[in-house]
């Protein structure tokens, strides 16, 4: 089976329709329950597996064999589409670093006691927005890194530095 499904990668990176049904015929039952897992909603899941399988058809060609299985592939591409269309759920949700300092500055009872404030107000600018971005609007590290503009290395670097800080702290 798995080798029907290289074949199939290999004849959608050569533009034959009929490679990316193979894909959808053998695995979208499959594909579909990892992306709802991921998601939590039957309907972004299939929204989830339109993009992916679209995103395969496109980037077939990015396949390559000697690095693993063609079934591997393609559930690295349906579960990172689930991951980002998560954390896209997930920023809507969270709180923007702005209204959260509003929230706080409104009530001045809040920010005298609220020590975590305290803390992280008291890291450098670098690290306190490497945190937020991290842990407030959920981004990864690439996302961090392409917002700060610095290398993945030195945002991974700023949000373990200032997490060692906020715990230093307790």
């Amino acid at each position: 089976m798995t080798c029907g499904l290289e074949a199939a990668l290999l004849a959608c990176a050569s533009g034959e329709r009929s490679g990316l049904r193979i894909i959808y015929e053998q695995e979208a039952p499959r594909l579909l329950a990892m992306a709802r897992r991921i998601v939590g909603q039957p309907d972004l899941a299939e929204d989830v597996l339109q993009d992916a399988l679209l995103q395969i058809w496109k980037n077939a060609r990015s396949f390559d064999p000697g690095r693993g299985s063609a079934r591997g592939w393609l559930y690295t591409v349906v579960r990172n589409r689930a991951n980002k269309l998560r954390r896209a759920q997930l920023r809507d949700i969270a709180v923007d670093d702005r209204i959260l300092l509003e929230i706080f500055d409104s009530a001045p009872r809040l920010l005298e006691e609220c020590v975590l404030r305290r803390q992280i107000d008291a890291l450098e600018q670098k690290k306190r927005a490497s945190i937020i971005l991290a842990y407030v609007d959920g981004c990864s590290h690439r996302e961090i890194a392409e917002e700060l503009k610095v290398p993945v290395g030195t945002a991974k670097a700023w949000i373990r530095r200032g997490l060692v800080e906020l715990r230093s702290e307790e």
